[in-house]
């Protein structure tokens, strides 16, 4: 009895060895967890801003230059003046101004005048620019071989000239740089029956047409802002091109 009960007990203990070694198998394993590491700390990336783009800026709408008579101008000049005018080169100023034509298109003129006339004409054009009034023609008469007949019939606008009144014999005001005859078709030079230049005589009548200069215009305004009359309002004759500021 004793050496069975022996052998129950033995039996006994190894079937709840076993069982606990079954249930441990099918426990299952948990792994140790793993801290993580800190991530990096960076800045915020910088967006890319692109260069503001070039802007190409439009030229002034109104230039004009006021420079002394150089070497090259005054052999360009060898009709309009000579030794014995009334006026040296020191005291004439090439002037260029921005006008419009009769197109409406923006042109460089050029005139010569006296020193003391320059900024006023540099004055008046840009009030004429800015008022749209357009000019045919601005250069200078010795491109007509300083024939005024010839500027006038190519209605060109120009000052300077060495040479005599019409009609008489002394000086113009043109001589000395201080008188300017614009668009001289539309504003004809009118003596009696004569009209210079002939093409001038359709515009006699005074015309409500591009170019032309009547009383109180805008051009007569801007010619007397700078203390220059207007042969416009002469009795006879009338010239109506015609601006200086003696009034001859």
């Amino acid at each position: 009895m004793r050496s069975r009960s022996g052998i129950v007990v033995l039996v006994v203990a190894l079937l709840c060895a076993g069982c606990a070694s079954s249930q441990a198998s099918r426990t299952p394993t948990v792994a140790p967890t793993a801290t993580p590491s800190a991530a990096p700390v960076t800045a915020p990336p910088v967006p890319d801003v692109p260069d503001p783009p070039v802007v190409a800026l439009p030229p002034p709408d109104f230039t004009s230059t006021v420079s002394e008579i150089t070497p090259e101008l005054a052999a360009r000049m060898d009709r309009s003046w000579r030794p014995g005018c009334p006026v040296p080169l020191e005291d004439l100023r090439y002037v260029t101004v921005t006008h419009r034509d009769f197109a409406g298109e923006k042109v460089q003129g050029e005139l010569v005048v006296h020193a003391d006339a320059a900024e006023a004409m540099v004055t008046v054009f840009r009030a004429l620019f800015e008022a749209g009034y357009p000019v045919r023609s601005m250069r200078l008469v010795d491109d007509f071989g300083a024939s005024d007949d010839a500027s006038m019939d190519a209605d060109n606008t120009s000052a300077f000239n060495c040479r005599a009144i019409t009609g008489g014999t002394g000086w113009s005001e043109h001589a000395y740089g201080r008188a300017i005859d614009v668009n001289p078709v539309e504003n004809p030079y009118v003596s009696g029956s004569s009209v210079g230049p002939r093409a001038g005589r359709e515009f006699v009548s005074r015309p409500d047409s591009p170019g032309v200069i009547h009383a109180g215009d805008e051009v007569v305004r801007a010619f007397a802002a700078a203390g220059w009359l207007w042969g416009g309002d002469w009795d006879s004759p009338v010239d109506y091109q015609h601006f200086s500021p003696s009034g001859r």
